[in-house]
């Protein structure tokens, strides 16, 4: 189970993270700069180049953290720096004590931001499962994006500290917070939300927990929103439900349909080149597998 929990951060990072990371950023720094974050986030999200994506994603780090600097309690700000932290730390950090590092910080900024608008979320790292469970459902639509970046940032520094025992245990919470977040989203809902609990349901086989029929209707649900554009869905949905099941025809026919498909879709390009790559490597290792 370990083996395929360090995996899934940084596949539901590539997978529908980076468009929120980069997009919330952009919605507070364009309004002192005349749009020139959004369009600068517009051209990182159709980079098809993941290292020169790589490389110009820290900058936003920094200016976010001077934005926070000068208004430390702003919601939204510190939101949007913990979605940065957060993907950066899952996707692109190389050494693991650079991602513990910039992970743990994208929690600290989520859960603040998280605290800011309702107090009761200050305690949650100390709540046993049932108490987190009780205040979570006390969170309203209007903090809806809020628990959603919580959400991600947990798994996030959930992967990159997975060697420390009492890190698993946390999954039971994600997934709570995750099914209260698409109960009060409405038509807000980030496809995203769909992929993790897709990958999350699929972690374990169903003799142990695992809900592979419920994960099969997130999976699907992800692709319908981006009306089949999102070319990580479907590569989560091979990995994730068809692997886990030996359904090695629906497995093959996702992953060539991702290889098929053109890439470059506004906002999308950066994660489905990434996609791509991935989906080469699955069919490569198919054979092995099934």
């Amino acid at each position: 189970m370990k083996t395929a929990f360090l995996t899934v951060v940084r596949r539901a990072a590539v997978a529908a993270c980076l468009l929120p990371l980069l997009g919330g950023c952009a919605s507070l720094v364009s309004n002192a700069a005349s749009g020139f974050a959004d369009n600068l986030s517009k051209a990182v999200l159709n980079q098809d180049d993941p290292e020169t994506a790589k490389a110009a994603i820290p900058s936003y780090m920094v200016l976010i953290d001077s934005l926070i600097e000068g208004n430390p309690d702003d919601p939204d700000m510190l939101s949007a720096a913990a979605e940065m932290y957060a993907s950066y730390g899952a996707v692109f950090a190389d050494d693991e004590i650079r991602a513990r590092r910039l992970t743990a910080k994208a929690r600290r900024y989520a859960l603040k931001a998280m605290c800011e608008d309702y107090s009761e979320a200050c305690g949650w790292r100390e709540m046993n499962f049932d108490e987190f469970e009780a205040s979570v459902r006390g969170v309203t639509p209007k903090q809806a994006d809020l628990l959603y970046t919580y959400g991600f940032t947990t798994l996030a520094y959930m992967r990159a500290h997975s060697s420390e025992t009492d890190t698993l245990a946390e999954l039971p919470q994600v997934e709570t917070l995750f099914y209260h977040y698409l109960d009060i989203a409405g038509d807000s809902v980030s496809a995203a939300t769909h992929t993790y609990m897709g990958i999350l349901l699929t972690l374990r086989p169903p003799a142990l927990g695992g809900k592979p029929d419920e994960a099969r209707e997130h999976f699907e649900r992800a692709i319908a929103m981006s009306d089949g554009r999102d070319l990580s869905a479907k590569v989560e949905y091979a990995r994730g439900y068809a692997k886990l099941l030996y359904e090695r025809e629906l497995h093959d026919r996702l992953l060539n349909e991702v290889l098929a498909a053109d890439p470059y879709a506004d906002g999308l390009t950066l994660g489905n080149v990434m996609a791509q790559d991935d989906a080469k490597q699955l069919l490569a290792e198919a054979d092995d597998y099934f």
